[in-house]
C-alpha cells in the first residue's frame, strides 16, 4: 500500500454540514477542484470516508505526482517550483522530491515556502460518471484507488 495519498474536492461548498466543512478545513480542501497530498494513516482514512460525499481519493502513482508537481506545484509567491528552489530546500529536481514523497522520508506540507494545495482545472472531456454518486456506483466520489491518476492528468 502507497504511502501517499491525493484528495481531490469534486462538490462545492453550499449545504455542506458544518461537521463535514470542519473537516474538509483540516484536509485544506476548501474549494472546488482543488488537490492534496496527505500521508495514508487510519486517522486520514478515517478524515476521508467521513466528507467522502464530496471528494475523491486514491494512491498516485510516480509519474502522476512528477506531472503534478511540475505543472501545478505552487510556491508562497504563487510561482511554479523552479529548479532553484528544490537545490535551496536540499532536492536536485522533482522527481528526486516526488521519490522522498512516495517512500514517506518527508511531508509535502512540511516543505518551506511551498503551498500545500494544487490548483486544478475541471477534467479535459468532463467527468465520466454523476459527481453525486460513488466510484463504485458509476459516480465520481470516494476512494477509487489508483484510478486517481488518469483524473488527476485530466485535471492537471
Amino acid at each position: 500500500m502507497s504511502q501517499l495519498l491525493v484528495a481531490i474536492r469534486i462538490r462545492g461548498r453550499v449545504g455542506v454540514p458544518p461537521d463535514k466543512k470542519y473537516t474538509l478545513d483540516l484536509l485544506r480542501l476548501r474549494r472546488k477542484h482543488v488537490a492534496v497530498l496527505l500521508k495514508n494513516t487510519p486517522e486520514i482514512l478515517g478524515m476521508l470516508n467521513k466528507v467522502s460525499d464530496y471528494i475523491t481519493w486514491g494512491e498516485i502513482s510516480r509519474e502522476a505526482l512528477i506531472e503534478l508537481l511540475k505543472k501545478r506545484g505552487r510556491t508562497v509567491g504563487d510561482k511554479p517550483i523552479t529548479e532553484e528552489f528544490l537545490r535551496a530546500r536540499g532536492f536536485n529536481s522533482i522527481e528526486e522530491l516526488a521519490d522522498a514523497l512516495l517512500e514517506g522520508r518527508i511531508a509535502y506540507k512540511d516543505i518551506p515556502g511551498i503551498k500545500p494545495v494544487f490548483r486544478l482545472t475541471p477534467p479535459s472531456g468532463g467527468f465520466k460518471g454523476t459527481i453525486k454518486k460513488h466510484y463504485k456506483m458509476g459516480g465520481e466520489l470516494g476512494y477509487r484507488g489508483e484510478a486517481i491518476n488518469e483524473l488527476v492528468k485530466k485535471m492537471v
